[in-house]
């Protein structure tokens, strides 16, 4: 870890947050999700970078040491995607493989729509395509539970006062324990979703309180505004780019007993082949035992799942 440098790249007027490993034309982006910060993907920077990549994990804006926007609540999809874009041209890097987790493959996905020049490929974990908008799943929502977490934390000052009860610290280490389950985590009418587990509940065997430590250390600095614009309230704002492929070859990685699977609807989107409609030269892996943090639970094979990809499609 102490071989990563880190640094701040000016976008659209706000400083973001890079950490870096390793040097050379072959560039490796990883854009984080939630609850996630640059730091969920130590073990992958340094794998790629001794295979020969030069590895860049960057805080999203208001994520991290990332600096907020001036208004948090206005911030969408695609100002992630520019603040992206800048990144590359402030570094001088032309094209890159795009690794993305989570709510970031929704950026993943949308730069590689807009801006297929600049994407050799894109592996995307924990959550498959899809866009803002939830594109291709609208015809399944009615299905999905009042007391979900995401629709609850859609609401305007619903989360702030959940999370408001407690540290950042033991906000992260519920939001692990919960994403970490089989199940989507679903409250009860007169219950809130931080109450789903006791602060108390030890942390997953892969994930150490040193680890949390960072997570919420970061996270009393740069706290939840952003993060609760970016996803959970533009999640349902579609983008417009519905009808558009992406060319680029695609590897996703899901865990077999990541909660997202219990989607409704989006199991049987990965495994009829419907995804590769939007996303034609795309790979499939499902880890058995893997669940929503893949590449923390399991950081030596998905590893290896990611070097072998993008050793494959490098230019």
């Amino acid at each position: 870890m102490e071989k990563i440098q880190h640094s701040h790249v000016q976008a659209k007027g706000l400083k973001l947050h890079v950490a870096e490993i390793g040097t050379g034309p072959k560039v490796v982006v990883f854009l984080h999700g939630f609850p996630e910060i640059w730091y969920s993907w130590r073990h992958q920077m340094i794998a790629v970078a001794n295979a020969g990549y030069r590895a860049i994990s960057v805080d999203f804006r208001g994520y991290g040491l990332s600096e907020h926007p001036s208004e948090p609540e206005k911030a969408t999809f695609n100002d992630f995607v520019d603040d992206v874009v800048a990144l590359l041209d402030s570094l001088g890097i032309t094209k890159a493989h795009f690794v993305a987790k989570d709510f970031g493959a929704f950026v993943a996905a949308m730069l590689a729509i807009l801006y297929p020049d600049r994407v050799s490929s894109i592996v995307l974990l924990g959550v498959p395509f899809l866009l803002p908008g939830l594109s291709p799943l609208q015809s399944q929502l009615p299905l999905i539970p009042p007391g979900f977490y995401m629709l609850r934390w859609m609401i305007p000052g619903k989360a702030e006062a959940d999370f408001g009860r407690f540290d950042a610290k033991t906000v992260i280490r519920k939001v692990y324990s919960m994403f970490s389950g089989i199940l989507p985590p679903v409250a009860a009418d007169n219950q809130e979703i931080m109450d789903l587990v006791d602060s108390s509940a030890p942390l997953p065997p892969w994930f150490s309180e040193e680890d949390l430590a960072e997570y919420g250390s970061l996270y009393e600095k740069c706290g939840f505004r952003t993060a609760l614009q970016v996803p959970y309230r533009t999640m349902m704002v579609p983008c417009g780019l519905d009808d558009r492929k992406i060319t680029a070859p695609g590897l996703v990685i899901m865990g077999e007993k990541d909660y997202i699977m219990k989607f409704p609807g989006l199991e049987d989107y990965i495994r009829s082949g419907k995804i590769k409609e939007s996303v034609p030269n795309l790979d499939v892996t499902f880890m058995s035992e893997g669940n929503h943090f893949v590449q923390e639970q399991a950081p030596e094979e998905v590893n290896q799942l990611i070097i072998s990809f993008l050793n494959k499609h490098c230019d």
